[in-house]
């Protein structure tokens, strides 16, 4: 199969299992992303998040995670849904916690396509990955053209807005390479201007360790002090910085059931997540990304914002 016909197979296959876009990158060391993140892990933006700085050299060459890697294929996968959280006064949750864990469900995704390629190709040397090893999501997906970083750093579309979870197939099979797209972001500083602890300290650069999602979900330990009262009322995770972008008035609805939240969670009260009992998160989080933070750490958050 010629290089352009593996190309087509593959992306068209790609967007036949679900996946929102799909670009391809030449794997190859990230010689300038390498020295943004090391100052950015110089100046301790990463706070507790000390796997940040672990397999540094890794994290900037994708060959090293694949012996004989030649391309990095970035996919997208939608989750945005227009159902919210019914009572307004209740704490709350990002909408990628909605539904079942993404690691699991777009991870099947991947290895699907992976099963796939090589059933089209014979045997290929790849490994698939979803926000779960070092890997430079965001710059692999403006490499491939699948997206554009934003001012809030997170990976924005035209079509899709930012609302999708990334997922990359690095493998040693030789494709046709996508070019970047341009920054669609302009004078808009709404992001910026949103964000309740002041994490997107200019455009393009954000402090982890003081985004809500870091206190909500990564922190171990006591939320500071100094943050009560800019939590904007969030339990688990932050949509602050989408929410308010313009790009993501053209989102559009997912596909994925498994992303469907349960039942009863969009109709707890404020009330209910005050008394909630370690048998309703177990009920309401089974198969969630949200069981990271466990109940102690929730109950934690919950308290913390009241």
């Amino acid at each position: 199969m010629r290089k352009d016909e593996l190309t087509r197979f593959v992306k068209q296959t790609a967007l036949q299992l679900g996946f929102g876009s799909c670009g391809v990158a030449k794997a190859e060391k990230l010689e300038p992303e390498a020295v943004l993140l090391e100052q950015w892990l110089n100046q301790n933006r990463h706070g507790e998040m000390h796997y940040m700085a672990n397999h540094f050299d890794k994290r900037i060459d994708p060959r090293l995670l694949v012996d004989g890697a030649k391309s990095v294929v970035c996919l997208s996968y939608n989750y945005f849904t227009e159902k919210k959280q019914t009572d307004p006064t209740a704490p709350k949750l990002a909408m990628y916690a909605f539904g079942k864990d993404y690691h699991d469900v777009v991870r099947a995704k991947l290895e699907e396509l992976l099963r796939l390629i090589r059933e089209e190709v014979g045997e290929v040397n790849g490994r698939c990955f979803v926000d779960s090893a070092p890997v430079m999501e965001r710059a692999w997906a403006q490499r491939s053209g699948v997206g554009w970083v934003g001012k809030n750093s997170l990976t924005l579309t035209k079509g899709q807005g930012s609302y999708f979870f990334l997922a990359e197939l690095i493998i040693d099979l030789e494709l046709n390479y996508d070019s970047p797209v341009k920054d669609y972001c302009g004078n808009c500083t709404k992001c910026v201007d949103a964000c309740p602890t002041g994490a997107i300290y200019e455009p393009y650069k954000v402090d982890g360790s003081k985004c809500i999602s870091y206190f909500t979900i990564e922190l171990k330990e006591a939320i500071p002090a100094s943050m009560k009262g800019k939590m904007d009322n969030w339990m688990f995770g932050c949509d602050v910085c989408q929410q308010v972008c313009p790009i993501n008035a053209r989102a559009v609805p997912h596909q994925e059931e498994a992303f469907e939240p349960h039942p009863e969670l969009l109709g707890m009260t404020r009330e209910d997540w005050m008394n909630l009992s370690e048998e309703t998160f177990k009920q309401l989080f089974k198969g969630s990304a949200v069981k990271r933070t466990k109940y102690s750490g929730l109950k934690r958050n919950i308290t913390f914002i009241q």
